[in-house]
């Protein structure tokens, strides 16, 4: 698919792969009937267009739901995570800011990505990430919620799988936990220092978190609150609960 040139260009990139370890054919499940993709398209698009808004797959059934629905694809090869796969696709796109939002988030709010946008504008030399705290309903300890450590200038220390910060006396003890939210603002140059690096980091491999890569290759991350309540697909479990909340936000 043919991308159009255009000065100062931020587009939405949203990584898609049918072959899921933990819910294969994710991206396509109905979700109050309509696709789980097509509901972050539609959320991504009232941020900055239908005509800024990729697909990033290698599977054909994607590409053909995505077009259907009136919404650009761009093809890949195979990738080593997500974000390799939308290291790839900038490739074919002239842009100048790209934001990942994840496939499975059909909650994400548009206000959200663009403040993301406006953070990663003012601070192009940094790669930008979206957090909020977990809420009362969630486990810390849930391995499917990635936590987050930040300095006091809300810098990424580190992410982890763990309920982290840890602590060494019970009156220590965090009174609220940081969670990842799945927006991140790049440009094509950290991109492709991403892709570049050839091979998951050992915390990348051992977390299952891609972002720690970009420690490794000493890019600073910076993390921007965002409004609470985001809620992904990780597994087939999460579908009702998905669903119930997209019923109440737009009254179906």
């Amino acid at each position: 698919m043919e991308c159009n040139a255009m000065a100062n260009r931020t587009v939405i990139l949203i990584p898609a792969r049918y072959e899921s370890s933990r819910f294969p054919g994710k991206p396509l499940i109905d979700l109050v009937g309509k696709p789980m993709i097509i509901w972050v398209a539609e959320l991504s698009s009232e941020a900055v267009g239908k005509e800024n808004v990729y697909v990033a797959t290698d599977d054909d059934r994607i590409a053909k739901v995505v077009s259907e629905w009136g919404y650009n694809f761009v093809m890949t090869g195979p990738a080593l995570t997500g974000t390799d796969r939308l290291a790839e696709a900038a490739l074919q796109i002239d842009a100048d800011i790209f934001i990942n939002v994840q496939g499975d988030e059909t909650l994400v709010n548009p206000e959200d990505i663009l403040k993301i946008k406006q953070v990663k504008l003012s601070t192009p030399e940094s790669v930008i990430n979206g957090y909020s705290y977990v809420g009362d309903d969630e486990d810390p300890n849930n391995v499917n919620i990635p936590k987050v450590i930040m300095n006091e200038q809300d810098e990424l220390v580190y992410m982890s799988r763990c309920a982290l910060p840890g602590f060494k006396d019970k009156k220590q003890a965090p009174t609220k936990y940081k969670k990842q939210v799945c927006i991140y603002a790049f440009t094509k140059d950290q991109l492709s220092q991403f892709r570049d690096f050839g091979r998951k980091s050992e915390l990348e491999y051992c977390e299952d978190i891609e972002i720690l890569r970009f420690l490794e290759l000493g890019v600073p991350v910076k993390m921007i609150e965002t409004r609470p309540g985001s809620l992904a697909v990780d597994c087939p479990e999460d579908v009702s609960g998905v669903e119930n909340a997209l019923r109440k936000l737009h009254g179906l």
